[in-house]
């Protein structure tokens, strides 16, 4: 590729950003049905974009991912938001540089998120990006962390408080890992986990907080739940849906909450014995309020978990469970599949290029 300087509007060089006059991008290939396979995904070469007047040009560095991809990537998606279209870019969330600005909001060098979505570079208005703090966290992954969904859902909709008994199922995941620490840093008196593996289970508890945790593939999930919480759960967080969803009810305290955030369990793949969908009759017939969310980033959603996840870090009482996929974007399609295979804990984002 043909590199070429870019130039601030002084008319100066920036030698550090140097920039390709063409670049990558990930594009739906076709919709999901079924499990996800490279198909689904088509690796496209494009001009990089020039930015007009009050416009930046803004250099991928790391792409978020998040299981919630899987169901934009579907027609029939059942998401409040309409899915992806085909030959439509990949989208979601990203941090990058501003490497070129035409515009009076953000400088050359600020480190910005955006929703751009699967490319090495993109151009738009500054009210696009949203400037970030680079000193704030000690990687610029953190700002790409699952916590808006995990706070709002543990905060603002269950509200969970002092002394409530709180469950999270797909604690091991992104959001599941965030919410239950949430939910401690919020002054819960118990919080238990369920994930797929023993060594998920253990890791709930030995490295995130987790008063306890089992795996739900090993004995009867409703048993682990009598056996853990023989108070009954006041907060469910769910994540899964299926029958930790059923358990949960039938283990749930008089006027619980259940902040429900998704049903992996009915929406990954084509399972050989998938779970059953909820027993929402029995929800009906149990006094406990069930609360369905979706999070949409909303400034304030963002602004409200960044106060809290930078003050608890601060005071040592949270880990961020993180990984970040080296390889470049043509890795994202393949991180996203072992995302959804359960290969990774907490959240994920691919290094698109070096900081």
């Amino acid at each position: 590729m043909t590199a070429t300087k870019i130039q601030n509007e002084t008319g100066n060089d920036m030698a550090a950003a140097d920039i390709p006059q063409t670049a990558f991008e990930i594009r739906l290939a076709r919709h999901l049905k079924g499990e996800l396979t490279g198909d689904n995904f088509d690796l496209v070469t494009v001009e990089v974009p020039a930015p007009g007047d009050g416009e930046v040009l803004v250099r991928t560095d790391y792409l978020g991912l998040s299981v919630a991809y899987l169901e934009m990537m579907r027609a029939d998606s059942t998401l409040p938001i309409p899915p992806w279209q085909v030959g439509q870019r990949i989208g979601g969330g990203a941090v990058g540089t501003v490497v070129t600005s035409n515009g009076p909001d953000l400088a050359v060098g600020d480190l910005v998120q955006t929703m751009a979505g699967w490319c090495e570079y993109s151009a738009g208005p500054t009210t696009q990006y949203r400037k970030l703090n680079p000193t704030a966290f000690p990687s610029p992954v953190y700002h790409l962390s699952q916590g808006p969904t995990a706070y709002y859902g543990m905060a603002e909709i269950a509200k969970v408080g002092e002394g409530d008994v709180v469950f999270v199922s797909g604690a091991a995941g992104g959001v599941g890992s965030l919410a239950g620490q949430i939910a401690r840093c919020r002054g819960a008196a118990k919080v238990i986990g369920s994930a797929g593996t023993n060594e998920k289970a253990a890791y709930l508890v030995n490295e995130l907080g987790f008063d306890a945790a089992f795996n739900y593939r090993d004995g009867s999930a409703i048993d682990h739940l009598r056996e853990l919480a023989s108070e009954g759960i006041t907060v469910f967080f769910d994540n899964v849906g299926g029958m930790l969803f059923d358990a949960a009810i039938e283990a749930a305290a008089p006027r619980a909450r259940v902040a429900v955030c998704g049903s992996l369990s009915t929406q990954i793949g084509d399972h050989a014995e998938p779970f059953p969908q909820p027993a929402l009759a029995a929800a009906n017939a149990t006094p406990i309020d069930v609360l369905p969310f979706s999070t949409y980033h909303t400034p304030d959603q963002i602004a409200a978990w960044t106060e809290h996840f930078s003050r608890w870090l601060a005071d040592g009482r949270f880990v961020f469970p993180h990984m970040v996929v080296d390889g470049g974007i043509r890795q994202a399609p393949q991180a996203l599949g072992s995302l959804l295979a359960g290969e990774y804990r907490g959240n994920v984002s691919v290094r698109i290029m070096a900081d």
